[in-house]
């Protein structure tokens, strides 16, 4: 475990950039300084440089919107500045219940609306739950897509299977198909838009500098992990986990090891919640950020600025205690980081040198 250290004298000031956001869950940058809001009930704004909130994007597909379910990560393709393109996903209603799924879109000119909206890809089985979404996405360096799915709640177990996308790590191409290099591209009773498998439910994930694709997902009373996917490997849940069931029960084995199944980079116990994941690249913040992992604490309310020597934690630093609930971090392009506090009164937040 990391040590836990004390927010330094001269921490950075959150300032409040828009307010009025419906339980907001990801935010991206766009041009001339405006930012395009997620907000889980089912909407998309532009959040204009002054806080003041556009009206709801037109051509946003239904979602299942309640419990944890709603529309919920956004991302811009890298080549948005020529192509509009950008990358949603949601929990999708139909036969069965609902399920995690990414769609892909064109921002208007305007910016009024998405136009194009296509689903490139659906969690399947559906499953009849408001819980355990996942639904974080990333473009990797070869222009793939990551997304993270949970586990349902209700099917913790089928994390452990490859016949399904539950609880699991998709990597795609940006039309939908399976990725080349996926590992189980030619295996029989196997999906073949699997990367890894064994999670419970990751709510943030990212690139680091080298390139390489890291996430963190909830445990359930302890055992929040960091983890850092390779291609077929096996994260464990539900057989081996640093927590406990909610009431204190055992979960599975009751173990935290097993032979073929990875331990976490790190893990919290107790749990924080972790939502939304950034480094830091820039130096905005002076040199002894640089590089730092930022998340956010939903249980807390705080942002954790994480160092890292390698890929081992070292230290953690408790910032912006009185935060609320934050659900997502990003570093814009200014090299500043900004955050989303998840409530029906969310806050989009500028964190200041």
């Amino acid at each position: 475990m990391a040590v836990l250290a004390a927010a330094a004298s001269a921490e950075p000031r959150a300032r409040t950039v828009a307010t009025g956001l419906d339980h907001p869950w990801a935010v991206a940058f766009l041009e001339e300084g405006r930012f395009l809001v997620t907000e889980r009930p089912g909407r998309i704004r532009v959040v204009e440089p002054d806080g003041r909130l556009g009206p709801p994007l037109r051509g946003v597909p239904q979602v299942a919107a309640g419990g944890q379910g709603g529309l919920l990560d956004l991302v811009l393709d890298s080549g948005f500045a020529a192509n509009r393109t950008l990358y949603f996903c949601f929990s999708e209603p139909g036969s069965g219940g609902n399920s995690t799924a990414l769609a892909k879109a064109r921002l208007a000119a305007d910016r009024s609306g998405l136009e194009g909206v296509q689903v490139i890809f659906s969690q399947k089985p559906k499953v009849d739950s408001r819980m355990h979404f996942g639904c974080r996405i990333v473009e990797a360096r070869d222009g793939t897509l990551f997304l993270t799915t949970g586990d349902r709640y209700s099917r913790m177990k089928d994390a452990q299977r490859l016949d399904n996308h539950i609880g699991k790590v998709i990597r795609v191409n940006k039309d939908g198909t399976p990725a080349a290099g996926n590992p189980y591209l030619d295996r029989d009773g196997a999906l073949p838009e699997i990367w890894s498998h064994g999670h419970r439910n990751s709510q943030g994930a990212t690139l680091a500098p080298d390139g390489r694709f890291w996430m963190h997902e909830h445990g359930a009373q302890g055992g929040d992990e960091i983890n850092l996917p390779q291609a077929g490997r096996n994260y464990g849940w539900p057989v081996i986990t640093w927590g406990v069931d909610y009431g204190g029960g055992r979960i599975g084995e009751g173990i935290t090891s097993r032979p073929g199944m990875e331990q976490p980079l790190h893990y919290w116990v107790p749990s924080i919640a972790p939502s939304g994941m950034a480094f830091l690249t820039s130096d905005r913040y002076g040199a002894d950020w640089k590089g730092n992992l930022f998340i956010g604490s939903l249980k807390f309310g705080y942002l954790d600025r994480i160092e890292l020597q390698g890929d081992k934690v070292i230290r953690e630093h408790r910032l912006l205690e009185s935060a609320g609930r934050v659900r997502d971090v990003r570093q814009g392009p200014d090299g500043l980081l900004y955050l989303l506090t998840d409530s029906s009164d969310g806050r989009l937040l500028r964190l200041e040198p």
